[in-house]
């Protein structure tokens, strides 16, 4: 059966997964909106702090069950079943129970969001062939950021008062059910165990190692923390929709351009001008003020994207170095270093929070940002570069939505085809 998907999945095959997903990124970015806004502005603005590692700790919870799972019941199957859980955790913010309740549905939210990933991620490596495997992917990533950001600026003109909202996200969740439920792809086979291995992910590449640790704190940080920061002084609700939608572009806007530098000259190199960004533009965020609304969106656009841009090029960097049998360890190595980081950084952030002031989260993404440099011009004295003709060519990837595809299958990681490309 998997050979014979692999011959006759065209890419309009695969629109049905990208579609699902596509649709329930807008739930989510409905969500990841409204419930920090609701909070800060009740006054409960401990629990929209919290909700951001229980978000982060139940993708990691996801992470570990998702392929145990996936060979359990399917793939379609546990979508469903996801999807269904993505809904209770709505469905717990509409019924107005205390703060407490918010963050347990972030934490079931984000184990069941994990999921999803790993099942649309599996499911689209299966289908693609080697000749178009990566672009479907970038359009993949691309179409899900964009539907987060869509969701979020589709908040903006949802009355913030009752619960409408979190009504909507039920909606288009179930809505995202359907697409997959009716596709006539096959179902990938049965995923195989893969394991993680710390000490080999660190032999092969500490800079994509560490790169890989700082993007999951720092992805989810910035993700999780801005609107809060945007309640917390008051910004109007459409403009915080705004902003959280303009930020999505940064994966086009700035990861594509240094994605495309970093296959032409050595990807440390390109890791170093990004940390300059993230460091730039978190002084940037510290100064601008909420009444040039438009340029404080344009300096987070550039916070977001230069962020997300840590990951893909670290992630790249790795690969760069590996042997083929090493893939499928690596890949899931990383994958299990972002959900801990993820988890973490925004923790020890809540922690300090009230000792630091409502700027913790942005000292915290320039001191990372100003460390992981550092660590970077010391490696660079240490070890060569890979020459550019042994590289994978760079491909779009988001921090939000790490490859996760390879928890199922190791067969079916894109980077053990990428001399195929």
């Amino acid at each position: 059966m998997h050979g014979r998907t692999l011959e006759t999945a065209s890419p309009f095959s695969i629109a049905s997964i990208i579609v699902s997903m596509t649709i329930a990124a807008i739930g989510s970015g409905i969500m990841a909106t409204y419930v920090p806004f609701v909070l800060t502005g009740t006054g409960a603005s401990w629990a929209a702090s919290v909700a951001v590692p229980a978000l982060a700790f139940g993708g990691l919870i996801g992470c570990v069950v998702g392929g145990p799972l996936i060979r359990r019941v399917g793939h379609a199957r546990l979508f469903a079943c996801s999807m269904a859980m993505v809904i209770i955790a709505a469905v717990l913010v509409a019924a107005d129970l205390p703060p407490v309740w918010w963050v347990l549905a972030r934490g079931i939210y984000g184990a069941a969001s994990n999921v999803n990933f790993i099942i649309a991620q599996s499911w689209l490596n299966h289908a693609a062939s080697n000749e178009w495997r990566g672009r479907a992917m970038s359009f993949f990533y691309m179409a899900f950021i964009l539907g987060l950001g869509a969701g979020a600026l589709l908040f903006g003109q949802i009355p913030s008062g009752g619960n409408l909202a979190p009504l909507v996200v039920i909606f288009v969740t179930a809505f995202s059910i359907l697409p997959i439920g009716l596709t006539r792809l096959p179902n990938p086979p049965p995923p195989a165990s893969v394991s993680v291995d710390v000490r080999m992910a660190w032999r092969i590449s500490p800079v994509g190692l560490v790169g890989v640790l700082a993007s999951g704190g720092l992805s989810m940080v910035v993700q999780g923390f801005t609107p809060i920061y945007a309640a917390t002084n008051q910004v109007p609700r459409g403009d915080i929709a705004l902003m959280m939608f303009v930020m999505q572009t940064g994966l086009l806007f700035v990861q594509y351009p240094l994605g495309m530098l970093s296959d032409r000259i050595d990807r440390r190199y390109v890791l170093l001008i990004t940390c300059a960004i993230i460091v730039a533009a978190g002084v940037a965020a510290l100064f601008v003020s909420f009444s040039t609304i438009v340029v404080l969106m344009i300096v987070f656009l550039i916070f977001g994207g230069s962020i997300e841009t840590v990951y893909s090029v670290a992630n790249a960097h790795a690969n760069d170095r590996a042997d083929p049998g090493d893939f499928v360890p690596l890949s899931s190595t990383l994958l299990v270093a972002w959900s801990t980081a993820a988890t973490i950084v925004p923790l020890g952030i809540t922690l300090l929070a009230p000792v630091f002031g409502q700027h913790t989260f942005i000292y915290a993404i320039i001191l990372v940002a100003i460390a992981y440099a550092a660590y970077v011009i010391w490696r660079l004295r240490e070890r060569e570069a890979v020459p550019t003709g042994e590289r994978e060519n760079f491909g779009i990837r988001s921090a939000q939505m790490p490859n996760a595809s390879v928890l199922t299958d190791p067969a079916s990681d894109p980077a053990s085809n990428k001399g195929a490309k």
